[in-house]
């Protein structure tokens, strides 16, 4: 594939389950600390470039599957939230020993343990060299973190949005369940929207459409995957609103 321009902001989206290995719950602190070198590698990578990430809350719990199983979904939600604050926290501490400052801030108000979210902050983080871990998603009940995630981006004007996966990009069906599946080299945002391609939530997919965001899809797990895409590599699936869909 050949090169695109390097990506001098980046909003990063880890799920939870990136950092709990191979386990499926908690954190693994094998798979903390090589997220956390990626991340610092990367940083180093494009000449005055910024990361922000969110981070989801799935090893911990996950406030729709709370739903199914009876419990009201506000409250789920809101605990929800609070998993993806002990995987920021983490994260955090995880790129400090990377000698990578960094600043955990949160869509709910928790002063002890992180800051509040606000937008002129976080930028004069970013702008100091700061790698910012967002919390709590958007702070509200019934959004993914998907969709905080997307918000934050546009928010602090990425560049680019990076969706890390367990796959190498976006496939037409389960690469696990389908062995020849074909992945997709670029999609646009309507095509991924129509074919329901499981790339993030319809909500945050629209919210990207609409601003324009681009996304990249990329397996996270591929040493080295974060600079490259930073320096311009075209890692994974490049989704896109100038994009027409093409297969790998």
């Amino acid at each position: 594939m050949s090169g695109g321009r390097p990506s001098r902001r980046v909003l990063l989206k880890l799920s939870g389950e990136a950092l709990s290995g191979g386990g499926g719950f908690g954190v693994d602190p094998a798979a903390l600390a090589r997220t956390a070198k990626e991340i610092a590698e990367a940083r180093g990578g494009s000449d005055g470039a910024t990361i922000a990430v969110v981070v989801g809350g799935g090893n911990f719990f996950r406030g729709a599957g709370a739903e199914a199983h009876g419990m009201d979904r506000l409250s789920a939600d809101y605990m929800g939230m609070l998993a993806t604050l002990m995987n920021a926290l983490a994260l955090r501490q995880a790129l400090e020993k990377e000698n990578v400052p960094s600043r955990v801030m949160s869509g709910l108000t928790v002063t002890p343990v992180a800051e509040s979210y606000v937008h002129g902050r976080a930028l004069k983080h970013l702008q100091r060299g700061r790698v910012v871990v967002f919390a709590c998603g958007t702070g509200n009940p019934l959004f993914t973190t998907d969709t905080a995630a997307a918000l934050r981006a546009i928010e602090i004007g990425a560049d680019l949005m990076l969706k890390a996966t367990k796959v190498d990009g976006v496939y037409e069906s389960d690469p696990a369940a389908a062995p020849g599946a074909r992945r997709y080299d670029a999609l646009s945002y309507d095509e991924a929207l129509a074919r329901n391609l499981g790339v993030m939530d319809a909500a945050a997919l629209a919210l990207c459409r609409d601003h324009c965001m681009p996304i990249r899809v990329f397996d996270m797990k591929r040493a080295g995957c974060l600079r490259r895409i930073m320096d311009g590599a075209d890692e994974g699936t490049l989704v896109g609103a100038t994009q027409t869909a093409t297969r790998g």
